[in-house]
């Protein structure tokens, strides 16, 4: 938190924003869904890719402020396996803005002591891409900052079968497979994040109200934060209040709120106020 403020200015448009959160209660884990590229594309008149070339700066911006706040775990929703259906034109051109993004950000994320990891069925990357990434998750796999998951050739349907069958074949190592039983932590141990905290705050712009396939095991008891902000128009700005939306929600995982008179935010559009501002 320090650090993100240490860049920021009483002058700068995010200072009250930073300042307004509150250092003890950021979320350890925050996933987004970064939709609206090709809709930002069309509205411009522009080929889709050019919407997916936009949609780099704004990761690139969100990498550095969860870096600078803290955050321990971000996990960014970049392909699915759905995804494949889109032109192979479309397709081509992701995998070369990966390849460019990976060989471009590999020194600021060495410098700044994050660490990146690929989710999802990375052996149906073309090897091009699937050996690049390999090398960076390697190279970076020492770092003890940010950790960053790449969900590529991602879902979670897929995730969650994957893990039944890993979890299957470890009983069947141990000689136990007829009466394995499958259960919370065996699913658990064996997802693409095992050992990683659950979501706390899912993020999902385009302001579509829906999962999409997403982390379906794991955001079993995250908050939810949708804005109509298009994916290459997400700023540092937008993901201050995501955070601030999150810190005025009132977290009960089933339970009741430990006060009755205290307010839950709706699901529609969550006020923040701190540091005498009202943010929207």
């Amino acid at each position: 938190m320090k650090d993100l403020l240490a860049t920021l200015g009483p002058n700068d448009p995010d200072w009250e924003l930073a300042r307004a959160i509150d250092a003890n209660r950021l979320p350890a884990h925050i996933a987004i869904i970064m939709d609206g590229n090709g809709r930002w594309a069309n509205r411009r008149s522009l080929p889709r890719v050019a919407g997916h070339r936009a949609g780099v700066g704004p990761v690139r911006s969100t990498v550095e402020t969860c870096a600078r706040l803290g955050i321990q775990v971000l996990t960014l929703y970049a392909f699915s396996v759905e995804n494949w259906k889109r032109p192979r034109a479309e397709v081509d051109t992701l995998w070369r803005l990966l390849g460019f993004y990976l060989r471009k950000e590999l020194p600021e994320l060495q410098s700044n002591d994050i660490r990146l990891k690929a989710i999802g069925r990375l052996e149906a990357l073309p090897d091009g891409v699937r050996r690049q990434l390999e090398d960076v998750v390697a190279a970076t796999k020492r770092n003890r900052g940010l950790l960053v998951n790449l969900a590529i050739n991602y879902g979670g349907r897929a995730e969650l079968v994957d893990a039944m069958n890993a979890a299957l074949d470890r009983a069947r190592a141990r000689g136990e497979a007829d009466t394995f039983r499958f259960d919370e932590r065996s699913i658990s141990e064996n997802l693409y994040t095992a050992g990683h905290p659950e979501p706390d705050l899912l993020i999902r712009t385009s302001g579509e109200l829906r999962v999409s396939n997403f982390l379906l095991w794991q955001i079993a008891y995250a908050e939810f934060f949708v804005t109509d902000t298009l994916w290459p128009d997400f700023t540092r700005s937008d993901l201050l209040k995501a955070i601030l939306a999150y810190q005025a929600r009132d977290r009960r995982y089933g339970g009741l709120s430990p006060s009755l008179d205290t307010p839950v935010a709706s699901a529609g559009e969550v006020q923040v106020e701190a540091a005498g501002a009202v943010f929207r």
